[in-house]
């Protein structure tokens, strides 16, 4: 049922979801309930990791490793045991991996994060065959990315920032590095803004034979160093020392070698126009000769994938793609290589979609079409050639699955709407579906492929169904906003559950904005927002322009001055809701964490005092302050786009805050540093600007750890309360 609320300006169409009502029970949400978990769905059913023969998967159970069957779901063989382990001396462990042939299983202890990604632990392999456990590397310390050779035969992994190689069938380990050092040389792993930007953080790879071992070098030595201080609980602070590139900063020289384990000889591959660029994945392909180097260049506009081969050392262009803007380094990542050729998704048509290539780089077919955005390939079944992939067909706000087979057959695989998510056996005959949607918790169920029947249930989440019950709360309503550009948002409205309509309320606007991001969804969450509605808030939840599954020009409308539409759609948004009957639209709010954080300083800033409060967790407030590849995939560098900067720049702009504000920041914040909070607090200051600020100590950009996150909600809460 839709429902028309005209406004002055704005038409706001407000759809209630089919079948769903507000839960009536008696009690009401508080704080606690929120920030300790009461209304956490589960969100998976375990670990289901795919075995090979495509019917079974492995499970760590306490201090094994169980082999299960998808059809059945029975346990059929335990892999490995620390009980029945010949020396094994630990009752525990945090993770594992199998190799290919099944005789050895690398067993991770002591897991040490480094970054968000990355972490070092230490690691043991266990011989299926003589059942017997023994640390990998010789020294005993803690090691990183343990990477097994595809014969299983050897194992490479990265100590010190250094390659090592460990074979099994002689108990032998060897140097293949020997130059790496902390802030200059990283050999194999990734340095901090890969590991952040481009999700990775190995790049070795072995040859299909076993042969060769490529890796990237960094030399990171001329990329600035960042101090952070550590204040810790002695009298005395230490400092941690990193590389951060900022943007338009120096970056590290990324070079491809290739490592012969017979001769035990490093070649360099020269790849073409890497200087100065990035080379974000590497892989083989099905031939020993085919190592598929992605690269891009510092604009990220161009993407170029070659074949090197690891003996020559030649490089052969494949495909190059180049766009207006960006290239989504996402996409690189999911490219699907098999003895057929590859898949790649593209948006030369305007919209994400799906591209048949031959092993040689030929465009051979678009397999998908339409003005929709894929937003996963998912992959494909060599034995049938049908290709599965996840997509915003059917809304921007909803999420389906569907397969495609040779002849442009589309088979819808899941039923129901909302947000589903699937995993597939490594033969495509199963796959495992993640449902939910805005008033559902998660389902997650398994499936038979080709007939598309439900094997089993393996969550349901009925507990937190029941204990939903007992609660008093309203449905989010999803709503598109037509702002004065014309321009129509996607949007949801919580309202309190005791709501008036000849009332006028207090509203908070929740959001996130950053590039191809999506926070409003027909997916199961309920966070702080039902709190506040709880005391009587409308909270509110707009994506604006350069938000995702809306086509490549709505997403990249925001190119070369990010935050500048982003803030005035918040601010247009917020204008709009004010006309509503029943918002006080002298009472709006707008807060958000991250780029949602940013956004908050620049739409209070932007927004003609439409908003009265506002709270901005772990902010960017000038885009020169963040790193490299994030900020010049969107905005270049600051040597190019200087006006863009300075238009969307908070700091510049502190002078033209309007509202009361709120900035919170942690002091150890890797990502977005707290320099950016403090430089932003000393421009409020000169510009004689009143404010609030919060900072958590050696709290990172989660701000998490003991009371944190009470703390941190109590006051955001409080906040709220005395300035709305």
């Amino acid at each position: 049922m839709k429902i028309k609320v005209f406004c002055i300006s704005v038409i706001m169409a407000v759809t209630s979801i089919c079948g769903v009502s507000s839960q009536n029970g008696s009690k009401k949400i508080s704080l606690a309930d929120f920030v300790n978990g009461a209304f956490r769905q589960e969100t998976s059913a375990g670990e289901m990791r795919p075995l090979p023969d495509g019917e079974h998967y492995t499970a760590k159970r306490g201090g094994m490793i169980v082999k299960y069957s998808y059809r059945t779901g029975l346990a059929v063989d335990t892999l490995f045991s620390v009980k029945n382990a010949r020396e094994c001396t630990f009752d525990s462990f945090d993770d594992y991996v199998i190799s290919s042939t099944g005789h050895h299983i690398l067993l991770l202890r002591e897991t040490e994060r480094i970054y968000r990604r990355s972490s070092r632990a230490l690691v043991y392999d266990y011989d299926t065959r003589r059942r017997m456990v023994k640390a990998l590397n010789e020294s005993g310390k803690k090691v990183m990315i343990p990477t097994l050779s595809p014969d299983g035969r050897m194992c490479a992994f990265v100590e010190d920032n250094n390659i090592r190689l460990k074979k099994f069938d002689y108990d032998t380990e060897i140097e293949v590095t020997r130059d790496g050092e902390k802030n200059k040389i990283i050999n194999g792993a990734t340095d901090w803004v890969y590991e952040e930007e481009f999700s990775t953080v190995n790049l070795m790879a072995w040859s299909p034979d076993s042969e060769y071992l490529c890796f990237v070098r960094f030399d990171e030595s001329e990329v600035p160093e960042y101090s952070m201080t550590i204040y810790g609980n002695s009298y005395y602070p230490t400092e941690e020392n990193y590389k951060y590139p900022k943007a338009g900063e120096k970056n590290s020289v990324v070079t491809l070698h290739s490592y012969c384990v017979e001769t035990k000889d490093i070649k360099a591959i020269d790849v073409p126009g890497v200087v100065n660029g990035y080379i974000p994945y590497i892989q083989f392909a099905s031939e020993p000769s085919q190592l598929c180097v992605m690269t891009l260049n510092r604009q990220q506009n161009v993407f170029n994938l070659y074949h090197a081969n690891p003996k020559s050392g030649v490089c052969k262009l494949i495909l190059k793609d180049e766009n207006k803007a960006y290239i989504d380094s996402d996409w690189m990542q999911a490219i699907r290589f098999s003895k057929s050729g590859f898949l790649y998704v593209s948006e030369k048509d305007g919209y994400a979609h799906i591209y048949q290539y031959s092993p040689t780089g030929t465009l051979q077919k678009q397999v998908t079409s339409g003005n929709w955005d894929v937003t996963a390939l998912l992959g494909k079944d060599e034995a049938t050639g049908t290709v599965y992939y996840e997509s915003a067909e059917e809304s921007p706000l909803r999420r389906a699955v569907y397969s495609i087979d040779t002849k442009g057959k589309k088979t819808r695989l899941t039923a129901s709407t909302g947000t589903n998510s699937l995993a597939f056996s490594a033969n495509y005959m199963y796959f495992v579906n993640s449902f939910s949607s805005a008033t559902s918790p998660s389902r997650i169920s398994v499936y038979e492929t080709k007939t598309g029947k439900e094997l089993r249930v393996l969550q349901d989440n009925e507990a937190l169904k029941a204990k939903l019950a007992d609660y008093s709360f309203a449905a989010k309503e999803f709503t598109t906003v037509t702002i004065a550009t014309g321009e129509e948002l996607n949007a949801w409205i919580l309202k309190p559950a005791n709501f008036d309509a000849s009332k006028k309320y207090p509203v908070v606007m929740f959001q996130y904005s950053g590039p191809n991001s999506q926070s409003v969804l027909d997916r199961f969450e309920m966070g702080w927002e039902y709190y506040l509605a709880a005391n009587g808030y409308v909270c509110v939840c707009v994506d604006g322009r350069g938000t995702g599954a809306r086509g490549e020009a709505f997403r990249k409308a925001i190119y070369m001055r990010m935050g500048y539409l982003e803030s005035r759609d918040q601010a247009a948004a917020a204008t709009a809701l004010g006309k509503l009957p029943y918002v006080d639209a002298k009472r709006i709010a707008i807060w958000g964490w991250s780029f949602g954080g940013y956004n908050t300083l620049m739409s209070m800033s932007v927004g003609n005092g439409v908003f009265k409060a506002g709270i901005a967790v772990a902010p960017p407030t000038d885009w020169r302050y963040y790193d490299s590849v994030y900020t010049e995939r969107y905005m270049r560098t600051p040597q190019e786009n200087t006006r863009g900067y300075d238009e969307t720049s908070p700091l510049k702009l502190a002078r033209d805050l309007q509202g009361k504000l709120l900035l919170i920041h942690g002091t150890a914040d890797d990502n977005v540093h707290f320099k950016q909070s403090i430089d932003y607090a000393e421009a409020l200051v000169q510009a004689g600007k009143q404010f609030e600020m919060q900072f958590y100590r050696d709290r990172n950009h989660s701000i998490y750890g003991g009371n944190t996150r009470m703390h941190l909600y109590t006051r955001m809460s409080e906040f709220l309360f005395d300035n709305l």
